[in-house]
């Protein structure tokens, strides 16, 4: 059971739902917990564990039968026959063509296949490699499993031939009609828990797509290309794929917090306390860590830095469990607060509202006068815990950069942190005041493509 509720976590995954590392290991407590006899039971129990948003639900309902509801209906026996009336159906069955005789065989002893066989019947249709460089829906689905139960014989037509063979050959070996009419019954409900099974198959194995899948191939080639360079097209599939992403990078913020909260052995703190012992370390003292950071985003949103913006904000927000508070400010000629938008609305709504509630110009561009009307505003955002990120090509349309700024801001804060599309060797250039930012800063990204911006956050979660 553990191994199919790491399959379902990883189906979820595929799908978007964000899981984390920590949810799966409480899913596996909660079945150990309730059981597994009560399916309604069990079913809300990974519900709760592993399902935080009320869009993800429809995505759980659909998936939860694929994973948990056996291997399709169980397959019976003919009920009521004589051993007589065995003994020709085993008869008849034998006399069938080999190309239905093994199907009609199982069909009538109530025999499911084997996980081998259902490999062997995709292999030989065509669909084993197409299941798993499809994307997962409903119709892509069907088809496959058309393809599948049509190698296997279990089409309408299919069957309803090889049933009228084998009753024409249960009717030569002397059965009645009453053994006959048991004998479909029981053939016709064994055939649609197989196709049943069948379909099961098809959609589980869809949803483990491999690495070398062209989907994700795109994904990767995307991932490393520059924002700005890419169609609407291609941005709205990476658009489909931040959820995903941010669900790996939530796992690994989760797994460094669990690893690392109770923080680093305090040697002093152990000595002082120690003392009413003699100096005898019996007692251990850890230092407190402050895991989850608060953050505040400083963000430009002109023209040429939006791509970039908009994956940062979307990003940041679906971490936002790994948070303890954040606050956003999007800026082109002055500073805007547009966290309330944020807590309003999901990431993927908030921040198409912002960028339209914020046009852009032409260079007008202004972080310097930003900054004045941000700390004289808001600078009580700002604390020994706030990370102060700030995402931004660094250009300023030759206004004052407000060094002095930035620097009572590195006093405040715990980290200054820039994201910066710009490579290096255009900082400096024009008007870009990237090469006097950057000392005053902790650690300095270059995030052009979204795989720069990925590691970014992820390493602004590791260092907390």
């Amino acid at each position: 059971m553990d191994t199919r509720v790491v399959e379902f976590v990883s189906a979820l995954r595929s799908r978007g739902v964000r899981v984390s590392l920590a949810e799966s290991a409480d899913s596996l407590r909660a079945i150990t917990a309730v059981g597994v006899m009560d399916r309604q039971l069990f079913k809300n129990a990974l519900k709760t564990t592993l399902i935080k948003e009320p869009a993800d639900v429809p995505t759980f309902e659909q998936l939860f039968p694929m994973f948990f509801s056996g291997e399709g209906a169980p397959l019976q026996t003919p009920q009521g026959l004589s051993p007589e009336q065995q003994e020709q159906l085993q008869n008849a069955l034998d006399q069938l063509k080999q190309q239905i005789r093994e199907l009609m065989k199982m069909l009538a002893n109530g025999e499911q296949p084997s996980r081998k066989q259902l490999d062997q019947a995709a292999q030989q249709a065509g669909v084993s490699a197409q299941m798993r460089s499809f994307r997962m829906n409903q119709q892509t689905q069907r088809w496959l499993t058309e393809r599948m139960l049509r190698e296997m014989g279990l089409t309408p037509e299919q069957l309803q031939e090889a049933i009228e063979a084998l009753m024409k050959e249960l009717k030569m070996q002397g059965m009645n009609g009453e053994g006959r009419e048991e004998v479909n019954e029981t053939i016709e409900q064994n055939a649609e828990g197989m196709r049943e099974q069948v379909a099961k198959y098809i959609g589980q194995n869809m949803l483990q797509q491999p690495d070398d899948n062209p989907y994700r191939r795109r994904i990767d080639d995307l991932m490393n290309r520059p924002l700005a360079s890419l169609t609407d097209a291609e941005t709205d599939e990476l658009r489909n794929h931040v959820r995903r992403l941010v669900a790996r990078l939530r796992s690994r913020a989760a797994l460094r917090m669990r690893h690392a909260k109770e923080g680093d052995f305090d040697v002093k703190a152990t000595m002082r306390y120690n003392q009413r012992y003699g100096g005898v370390p019996i007692e251990l003292r850890f230092k407190r860590h402050h895991l989850k950071p608060k953050l505040t985003v400083i963000v430009d949103v002109s023209t040429s830095m939006r791509p970039v913006a908009e994956f940062m904000l979307r990003m940041v927000y679906e971490m936002q469990d790994q948070v303890s508070k954040a606050r956003s400010f999007a800026f082109i000629d002055d500073i805007h607060d547009i966290s309330i938008t944020f807590v309003e609305h999901r990431p993927e709504e908030a921040v198409p509202i912002v960028l339209h509630e914020l046009p852009p110009g032409h260079y007008n561009t202004d972080l310097g006068g930003s900054l004045s009307t941000f700390c004289q505003d808001y600078l009580d955002t700002v604390d020994r815990r706030t990370t102060v990120i700030f995402v931004g090509d660094g250009r300023n349309n030759y206004n004052d950069p407000r060094l002095d700024l930035v620097t009572v801001l590195k006093g405040r804060a715990r980290r200054i942190v820039w994201m910066n599309p710009e490579p290096p060797y255009m900082w400096g250039q024009g008007d870009s005041d990237m090469m006097a930012y950057a000392p005053l800063c902790d650690a300095v990204h270059q995030v052009a493509t979204l795989q720069q911006l990925a590691d970014a956050i992820d390493d602004l979660f590791q260092k907390r």
